[in-house]
């Protein structure tokens, strides 16, 4: 028994350090350091959106104990990532696997260089599900949540399996107390976004919103207590062209409730850009539907 948990012991240790080359410390906040992935040779870099507190005056810390500049290409609040430009290359890309490939209960590590050195916890796979849709509103390919110990710095570190691969980021923002990872075709699909646009495209409508209490026989009516009156619609805008007006109290969109405006938030999400979406409003009392292209904001 005491062999086999010291082979077990000396294959941790061994990933750990064929790992650590792809894991970087990202300095974009206070005192307190972060990690980063090493996401090509080049020098593009993956961090969580969270712990780039700042656009400039960003360092990286390589393995190699240097530390070069690095330029804030694009973040993505909503599914907390970051993308990041080191001014160097040469650097050890890290290799990445699908969360698909994980089953609960498989051992993972979560790394991190929140100093000069790599640090690691272990865990295990503590649940896995389908698509989700973070409280901001970002869409996650797969929940993938496990049980190891996010210590500070590990956010924006890899997640890897046992072969070393990176199987998602790490972030301790996503949910209150839950230790959560990105997985790989959600960072995949921002980075590449983000790359080649700067930015993640959200959905747009051109309106101020106020939350307003709808009148006792409306919230019958319609279920809900709470609307979006529109207290501004611009000229031109996606919702101008759709036919909302000053006044309107926007209730549903896409056949969901907007009672508050984060719910709003929600559902402008990048993959209703450019869609036709049905809304229901209230205009001078009473009840209509109208149809609204959902524009890039």
């Amino acid at each position: 028994m005491s062999e086999s948990l010291q082979t077990l012991s000396n294959a941790m240790a061994d990933l750990v350090e064929s790992t650590g080359p792809s894991i970087v410390r990202v300095e974009g906040r206070g005192r307190f350091g972060a990690s980063g992935i090493v996401y090509t040779a080049e020098g593009v870099i993956i961090t969580a959106h969270h712990v780039v507190e700042r656009d400039e005056n960003i360092k990286i810390g390589l393995a190699d104990g240097n530390s070069v500049n690095a330029t804030l290409i694009g973040r993505d609040a909503n599914t907390d990532l970051a993308v990041l430009k080191a001014e160097t290359g040469g650097l050890t890309a890290a290799t990445w696997v699908d969360a698909g490939e994980l089953r609960v209960g498989h051992l993972v590590l979560a790394l991190g260089r929140p100093g000069k050195t790599v640090q690691a916890t272990l865990g295990i796979v503590s649940a896995l599900g389908g698509a989700w849709r973070t409280p901001a509103g970002g869409d996650v390919d797969h929940y993938l949540q496990t049980d190891v110990v996010m210590y500070p710095g590990f956010s924006g570190g890899p997640l890897v399996n046992a072969n070393g691969h990176v199987a998602g980021v790490n972030s301790s923002a996503l949910m209150r107390g839950v230790s959560m990872a990105i997985p790989t075709a959600t960072v995949k699909k921002a980075v590449e976004t983000i790359l080649a646009h700067g930015r993640m495209p959200r959905g747009y409508l051109g309106v101020g919103i106020q939350p307003v209490r709808l009148a006792d026989a409306l919230q019958q009516q319609l279920g809900q207590e709470t609307g979006l009156m529109l207290m501004s619609v611009e000229s031109g805008s996606p919702a101008a062209q759709g036919g909302l007006l000053q006044g309107d109290v926007l209730v549903t969109l896409d056949g969901q409730a907007v009672r508050h405006v984060d719910e709003l938030q929600v559902l402008l999400s990048t993959d209703r850009v450019g869609k036709s979406l049905p809304a229901r409003i209230v205009r001078g009392g009473q009840v209509h539907d109208l149809a609204i292209t959902i524009g890039q904001g």
